[in-house]
């Protein structure tokens, strides 16, 4: 229905919700945007949406205001996606932040956040609401051309852990790799190679098969991995992130997320 076609009665959601069930602007907000309202049979998550005085408004018998706390996303990144640092959405479900995006062309992590997209077995067991997608923050880059975990989260203390602990926080990446190894390369990985021309710290790196290795270090840079692996005659064909501190992507596809659960630390 377009503004013009809206019956002349029509009036914001938020306002009939206030009305009708004696509430604030701000209570009836909360509720919309939790999920407790429905118009004509269907929930309707937006405080703007207009509905007309014949429309039924219903506000759900066990409505509350208890879920309305910040959630973290824990996503799985395929590759060909961006995900950068800081505000990565506003207003505009999708829209890049300040902060977004440095890389020309790619399409946003972000936008692969959606209800259709939530992992099903998830065992969270929260409610996806539409807000859940708005004002998320990431600060767990990961490039272009890798998979894996990225978190989003609205929780500023999730927010501030990550933003101030990323580079101390170990994270696991599974490298797959093609060609053959030097003499001594994997002691070389675990400790004596050097990146942008300082040493590395020592790194925990194992082979996980013929083709895969298994990446546990700190404070990882851009490029540092495919640089370790060329300086042992091994090339990268792929770089896979399932851990993030002492949070693991588990059992989530590609494309799909899941809720940080309440118990769960970095």
């Amino acid at each position: 229905m377009t503004e013009s076609s809206h019956p002349t009665d029509a009036v914001r959601l938020s306002k009939r919700v206030a009305q009708q069930f004696q509430c604030s602007r701000t209570t009836a907000e909360q509720y919309i945007e939790g999920g407790w309202v429905s118009v004509d049979g269907q929930v309707v998550e937006l405080p703007g949406a207009r509905v007309a005085s014949a429309q039924s408004v219903v506000l759900a018998p066990d409505a509350n205001l208890m879920e309305l706390t910040p959630v973290t996303l824990l996503l799985h990144k395929p590759p060909g996606y961006e995900a950068g640092l800081g505000l990565v959405t506003g207003a505009t479900h999708g829209a890049p932040g300040a902060h977004g995006s440095r890389s020309q062309g790619a399409p946003q992590a972000v936008t692969l956040l959606n209800a259709q997209s939530h992992l099903p077995e998830d065992a969270a067991g929260t409610r996806v609401l539409l807000r859940h997608f708005k004002q998320l923050e990431c600060f767990t880059p990961l490039p272009t051309e890798a998979s894996g975990l990225v978190v989003y989260t609205q929780d500023r203390r999730v927010a501030r852990k990550l933003q101030e602990d990323i580079e101390t926080l170990e994270q696991e990446c599974i490298v797959e790799v093609a060609g053959q190894i030097a003499d001594g390369g994997l002691q070389k990985l675990c400790h004596g190679l050097s990146f942008n021309g300082r040493p590395l710290p020592p790194i925990k790196v194992s082979w996980q098969s013929e083709t895969r290795l298994r990446f546990a270090l700190k404070g990882i840079r851009p490029g540092q991995i495919p640089a370790m692996c060329e300086a042992v005659g091994l090339s990268v064909r792929a770089i896979k992130r399932i851990r993030i501190g002492r949070v693991p992507l588990a059992k989530v596809p590609q494309g799909q997320w899941r809720y940080l659960q309440p118990w769960e630390r970095f």
